[in-house]
């Protein structure tokens, strides 16, 4: 006799129907999505898309209008004093006590957490070696840099071991090396079995993620793995260098055959529909003493593209 068939795991956030106006703003309207057990999952977007309202409401820090929201199996609204125990997060704003140190930081944020004495001291020092911090645990928090401040705000997030992560946009106004430091944090967090909800304005972080989804004035307008979103791109991605990149976007931007035509500094990314190459319709055009490359394409492209036809498919 064969095993029984394994039911699949139930996914570790699923929201429906996900509503919330602030007076006359409809902050987010109608959301649907789920995220997987273990999966990272990032939730992209412009300023202003709705997705640290989304992050609240799963967090429980605010109420939705209407729809549902589960965490585990758990709806955020109806069952908040089981779902809390079991997420960590961590806000865009610094929190932190900036006149505390940062074990002193560690330290409250645990109690009131509910960590115990034992597990504090055997958790914190753990994790402020993990985060780099280990040596600046006498620093107040005041005094470290961007980057710092925002790995001591994911180490006091861990100290409870919470199964699900709601990261807002936890790397915006930091160094380069430091974003890339934290993601290596991610990973690192990730394969320990870490599930990660991460917002996020940068497309090159959707790279490093499981899932994502796009989200634009409070709707989720595309969500796959990346490899599914760029997929919904047609056509082929070319760079083109020239010595006038202005001037080159909006005479490619007209031609036949080009999809979309993006400045990105001193050359210009051209989605072209397949058919040939575009050198000889640049030619006819004036665009002399130009370099043209095939590239794969990068999440920036594709959600420049996804936006193009968005906007086209609302005029």
């Amino acid at each position: 006799m064969g095993g029984q068939q394994q039911a699949p795991a139930a996914p570790a956030v699923r929201v429906s129907g996900l509503r919330r106006s602030f007076g006359a703003v409809v902050a987010v309207d109608g959301v649907d999505l789920e995220v997987d057990d273990g999966g990272v999952f990032g939730l992209l977007g412009p300023d202003g898309a709705g997705k640290s309202t989304l992050i609240r409401m799963l967090a429980t820090t605010l109420a939705p209008d209407a729809g549902r929201a589960e965490v585990f199996g758990l709806s955020v609204t109806g069952d908040t004093a089981a779902v809390r125990p079991r997420i960590g997060y961590m806000s865009q704003r610094f929190s932190m006590y900036p006149d505390l140190s940062v074990a002193e930081n560690m330290e409250f944020f645990a109690t009131v957490r509910g960590v115990s004495k034992a597990v504090r001291r055997e958790r914190a020092p753990r994790l402020l070696e993990a985060m780099g911090l280990a040596e600046f645990a006498d620093r107040q928090a005041q005094h470290l840099s961007g980057g710092m401040k925002q790995k001591l705000m994911l180490a006091t997030t861990l100290m409870h071991e919470p199964d699900l992560l709601l990261l807002d946009e936890p790397t915006t106004g930091v160094d380069p090396v430091s974003r890339r430091e934290f993601w290596r944090i991610l990973a690192g967090l990730h394969r320990e079995g870490k599930t990660v909800l991460v917002a996020t304005p940068y497309m090159d972080e959707a790279e490093r993620c499981t899932q994502i989804a796009f989200l634009d004035a409070g709707r989720i307008r595309q969500a796959g793995t990346p490899a599914e979103i760029k997929a919904l791109v047609p056509g082929t991605l070319f760079e083109v260098r020239t010595a006038d990149s202005r001037t080159a976007t909006r005479v490619l931007a007209g031609l036949p055959g080009v999809l979309s035509a993006h400045p990105l500094g001193d050359v210009v990314r051209v989605l072209w529909d397949g058919t040939g190459r575009p050198e000889p319709v640049l030619a006819a055009a004036g665009l002399q003493d130009t370099a043209i490359d095939p590239i794969t394409p990068d999440m920036e492209t594709v959600f420049a593209y996804l936006a193009d036809a968005q906007q086209a498919g609302a005029a």
